[in-house]
């Protein structure tokens, strides 16, 4: 591979100084705050809100190096290049080349990936504090409020003609204008909201009130057809601009992508999904569940609970994701699905999105287990670490690998979503109520909740060792409780020690344990969840299952046979391969003869998470963590005998 990245924007942080004095006045993904950009507050009472990204700091760890990695990329991508197809549109002298895949200009989705990399810039910039994200950002925006004013179409923008949109309305073939659109609102919505950037808003607003005025005269009967092309997260956005500005006119645009089709029988609680096409549906859900917290309105909480839990119940893969060749199946049967088409990243990025809304309105473990389980064995399993390109799917036919983009000709949604996902792993760590924190997953980070004069920091090595490791500081001697979750997965117990002393856990796993009392600096809290071997069955046959440790998914080793270039890496917009050439003697049965997985299944001494097969099979077979597994082929799903 070539050297992907250039160290340009190193000297850039010379002018952090002056931009960080601007205050970062971000919301963590709009969820649960009450953030001073906000006009409309929320109209629920959320048990948990999110701190804002800046006041939590990855350390060392999995999640700060894919971080990394997806920062080099962002800075690294050259915004003539990006713009290209744009300033074509707009009849705007350019020499830049342009793109490829779905950034192509005659690629009917061009211009998304300008949105994902907004939003990415601007949540690294909250992040990490670094204002090289947040210059880069700034010049997009310009670039763009360039071409809007150039097109002069009363606030319209995007790479591609408004006659895309027209096609949209008519239902003529047209691949997905409003998904595009919706990308590029969110983004620059986003570049507002974490860094402060005016003209981003006002390039949001002119295009939100462009959008109203398309549709607003429409019929029901023309609305409903506008709606039949995937739309992605328009309501969504057009929530989350209406929380801001106050307009009526942004909350009613949202309203015009309410597809009854879809969500009318989710409202009314019956199961619908199979045969859909699973993005599609989720961004929707995320609008709803937005609008919930913005109008109080329940029919929308109803769609949310409902869509979650279905999924979650009857379509999730052990990795946390679903699909197959990107539609929903006949509920639970996910073993008929194992092939080399599982699980886009597109979809959990999404559920995670709207797991993190659900979570804030009940504070349910059960959504910070499947966050954990999503985030560990899907999003931190989609980066590729040599280079920090993104995976399209999770192929789960054994044998196959994992396939990733190319640094300038790909551009899948999924590289998209990818900006987002790794510049944002610090949301969901922890939580808080009017008391206390919420300690939600176990990542080397420090949290500093500045209004309480409350520091956390976190230290671990999880999932490589059990024990998580608090220490506090405060500015006085505080009494607040923190809520530590106490995983599902945690069958084998919980020890719990504050400054050294072994406390009494009497609640069961799937809670939080509660720990109340008066804090002040240098106290220290010690968790540990002694990890097992399970077997993580399909829904419809008991003799499919994955293998996980503890939290962790394992992948069995199947080598490299056959991997030759460019694999795995992809050229142009192809997200597979057609031809994976899987040898013979690839293993996918496993002779357990019913005995425990123990029996069977054994530590390797001095390599942590990795264990062996013993005389499960023909041959000794090892298993590492799936987000540890690259560049080689795997085995995830087994046949039990």
């Amino acid at each position: 591979m070539k050297k992907l990245f250039n160290s340009n924007y190193q000297v850039i942080n010379l002018l952090g100084l002056l931009i960080l004095l601007f205050p970062l006045i971000a919301q963590s993904q709009y969820i649960g705050q009450n953030s001073q950009t906000e006009s409309i507050p929320v109209k629920i009472t959320a048990k948990a809100s999110g701190f804002n990204l800046q006041d939590v700091k990855l350390l060392d760890s999995r999640f700060k190096e894919n971080m990394e990695r997806n920062g080099n990329w962002l800075l690294g991508m050259d915004i003539n290049r990006l713009m290209h197809s744009w300033r074509v549109n707009a009849g705007i002298l350019t020499s830049a080349k342009s793109l490829g895949g779905w950034e192509a200009l005659d690629c009917e989705l061009r211009g998304h990936t300008a949105g994902h990399v907004l939003s990415g810039l601007a949540l690294m910039y909250a992040s990490t504090g670094n204002a090289a994200y947040k210059i880069k950002g700034d010049s997009i925006v310009t670039a763009m409020a360039e071409c809007q004013k150039i097109l002069n179409q009363d606030g319209y923008l995007s790479a591609f003609p408004q006659n895309f949109v027209d096609r949209c309305i008519a239902a003529s073939r047209v691949w997905a204008p409003w998904y595009t659109l919706h990308k590029i609102l969110a983004g620059l919505t986003d570049m507002y909201l974490y860094t402060g950037n005016k003209q981003a808003l006002e390039a949001a607003t002119k295009m939100s009130g462009w959008a109203y005025r398309k549709l607003h005269l429409l019929t029901p009967a023309q609305l409903a057809a506008n709606l039949k092309n995937e739309f992605g997260g328009m309501n969504d956005a057009a929530y989350n601009l209406y929380a801001i500005t106050g307009n009526q006119q942004d909350k009613e645009l949202a309203e015009m992508f309410y597809d009854h089709k879809v969500l009318d029988p989710l409202a009314n609680v019956t199961d619908i999904l199979p045969k859909l096409h699973a993005n599609t549906q989720i961004p929707k859900i995320i609008g709803e569940a937005r609008g919930f917290e913005l109008t109080g309105n329940n029919n929308q909480k109803t769609i949310a609970d409902f869509f979650w839990q279905t999924v979650h119940d009857h379509h999730t893969y052990a990795n946390g994701g679903n699909s197959d060749h990107e539609f929903f199946f006949t509920p639970d049967k996910l073993s008929e699905h194992i092939s080399p088409n599982t699980t886009e990243t597109c979809n959990t990025y999404n559920m995670l999105k709207l797991t993190r809304h659900l979570f804030t309105w009940t504070a349910d473990t059960k959504y910070a287990d499947y966050y954990e389980q999503a985030l560990y064995n899907h999003i931190l399993a989609a980066q590729d670490p040599k280079t920090g390109m993104a995976s399209y799917f999770m192929p789960f036919k054994p044998g196959l690998f994992k396939v990733y983009s190319s640094p300038t000709t790909c551009f899948w949604c999924c590289v998209g979503t990818g900006f987002e996902s790794n510049a944002k792993y610090s949301e969901a760590i922890y939580y808080h109520d009017a008391n206390g924190i919420y300690v939600n997953l176990f990542i080397p980070s420090e949290l500093n909740w500045k209004e309480k004069g409350f520091k956390i920091i976190q230290q671990t090595k999880y999932p490589e060792e059990t024990v998580t490791r608090l220490k506090i500081e405060a500015n006085q001697e505080v009494k607040m409780p923190l809520y530590i979750r106490y995983p599902s997965w945690a069958v084998s117990g919980a020890i719990i020690k504050v400054n050294g002393k072994k406390l009494s856990v009497k609640v069961k796993p799937g809670n939080y344990i509660v720990l109340d009392r008066k804090w002040k600096t240098g106290d220290n809290i010690e968790v540990s969840y002694p990890m097992e071997l399970r077997l993580v069955s399909t829904n419809d046959n008991p003799n499919k299952a994955a293998i996980a440790y503890g939290p962790i998914l394992l992948a069995g080793k199947m080598g490299i046979e056959g991997i030759k270039e460019p694999a795995p890496y992809a050229v142009n917009d192809q997200n597979e391969f057609n031809n994976y050439n899987i040898p013979a003697d690839v293993i996918s049965t496993l002779n357990t003869q019913g005995k425990k997985i123990a029996d069977w299944l054994k530590p390797v001494p001095g390599q942590l998470l990795t264990f062996k097969t013993a005389g499960a099979a023909s041959r000794e077979i090892t298993l590492i963590p799936y987000y540890q597994l690259h560049g080689e082929r795997y085995v995830l799903y087994w046949d039990l005998k």
